[in-house]
């Protein structure tokens, strides 16, 4: 048996980010891997969609927006409680998201891009503009934090970072069960090629708005812990450079698995928290090393260890598959002495 195993590799992680707050210098470094674990969240939804469906939504920091601004303008403007703010910022997502996927699933590769990118757009724009509704470029200020539970009281960092780190896992735990299950393996299926897929009896445009939904449902929920965690919400929150950060989380962790997002949405940030010594050289040192990155790993991180692997799996498999002329010498004489009764 195998010291290391998916299930002990996860209970390390889970009890790692357990420990943290007792490790961190201070709470400046819990609010840094907090907000890391909401944007983990979001790029965990961009992965479904991108990783295991392949279609490319480029309007995905526009949902996380969606659903920020929906837990903003209800707690703020209409005094509703955060829970039920929260629980609409998803589900709100989720409804848009039906709406837009409806139109541009209809396209493919890069036409699809293209088109959620325009999407995203409109989104910033409908909130940079629509002032009696979003506040405009002033943002919403005073958004309340969760509610306390007993002597929890969620507006301090410690228990700001285990709620999230809940809601981290439970995301990771349910995506879990989604790639895992049928449903899961029809969005693989699609990846691989409409035609293929349609060959399998798969009703395409069903199934890639279901997964669409869903990934911007989990976009929503980041984007209303988000808007509890800051506190404060303007326009930039559905810039299409968020979309971009959580593309590069995919790529430098893993595209299409469950580990690798989680690995770049926290290593990325804290990667650039400690360049931040080199003040505006930071990016011409943090460039070469996301190139370098993608020429040696093309599949991230998490993607290279897979597939090599599977490959040594694979080698071996035929090796013990294949005779071995060594093992038959014995045999030949054998065969050709024998007689019959």
């Amino acid at each position: 048996m195998k010291f290391f195993n998916p299930t002990v590799g996860w209970s390390a992680l889970l009890l790692l980010a357990l420990a943290f707050p007792f490790l961190a210098g201070n709470d400046y470094h819990l609010t840094v891997m907090s907000t890391a674990y909401i944007y983990a969240i979001a790029t965990i939804g961009l992965n479904l969609i991108t990783g295991y469906t392949g279609q490319y939504n480029l309007a995905h920091s526009g949902f996380m927006a969606v659903g920020a601004y929906t837990v903003g303008i209800l707690t703020v403007d209409y005094n509703v409680p955060f829970w039920v703010a929260f629980a609409l910022a998803g589900v709100f997502a989720a409804f848009l998201g039906f709406f837009v996927g409806l139109v541009s699933l209809r396209l493919k590769t890069h036409f699809f891009s293209i088109f959620t990118l325009c999407v995203g757009y409109i989104m910033y724009l409908v909130i940079e503009k629509w002032e009696s509704l979003t506040h405009g470029t002033v943002g919403i200020i005073g958004i309340p934090a969760p509610p306390s539970i007993g002597s929890i009281d969620f507006s301090e960092a410690r228990p700001q970072y285990y709620l999230v780190l809940f809601f981290l896992v439970a995301s990771l735990w349910i995506m879990h069960r989604i790639v895992r299950s049928l449903m899961g393996r029809t969005f693989m299926a699609i990846r691989n090629g409409d035609d293929l897929a349609q060959a399998l009896g798969i009703n395409l445009m069903r199934t890639k708005l279901m997964a669409f939904m869903l990934s911007v449902f989990f976009s929503g929920l980041a984007g209303g812990l988000y808007a509890g965690f800051v506190r404060f919400i303007g326009p930039g929150v559905a810039s299409v450079e968020h979309t971009f950060d959580m593309t590069m989380y995919m790529l430098i962790g893993g595209i299409g698995t469950l580990l690798g997002p989680l690995l770049g949405a926290i290593g990325v940030p804290w990667l650039t928290q400690y360049l931040q010594v080199l003040q505006d050289y930071r990016f011409v040192v943090f460039g070469p090393l996301l190139v370098l990155l993608v020429i040696f790993l093309p599949y991230g991180i998490v993607g290279t260890y897979m597939n090599r692997k599977r490959r040594k799996e694979a080698l071996a498999a035929q090796a013990a598959a294949t005779p071995h002329p060594a093992r038959d010498i014995g045999a030949v004489p054998a065969a050709k002495g024998a007689t019959h009764a």
